[in-house]
């Protein structure tokens, strides 16, 4: 899709001695895309900030007990790949 868009001069200069003119409007399109998506991740965490309470996750109040839960959920895991694999052979 063409649309017209209105840059300042210095900014297609800077663009075009970074790519070259040939690759002004695909690094523009890679710029943009970039940008929204780091927006939608900003929308996100906007959105959902405050959702987990601490009271509600005590295993994740220091840093010795989240490595110790993540141990742990790693254990579960590789019993249950093992079991898995157990299971298919």
């Amino acid at each position: 899709m063409r649309a017209h868009v209105v840059l300042p001069d210095d900014l297609v200069e800077a663009i075009d001695r970074l790519v070259g003119k040939r690759r002004r409007s695909a690094f523009i399109a890679e710029a943009a895309r970039d940008r929204v998506r780091r927006e939608g991740l900003l929308r996100a965490l906007k959105e959902t900030a405050g959702v987990l309470k601490a009271e509600d996750y005590p295993e994740w109040a220091t840093p010795a007990k989240v490595a110790r839960w993540v141990r742990k959920i790693r254990r579960e895991s590789e019993r249950t790949h093992s079991r898995r694999a157990k299971l298919s052979a």
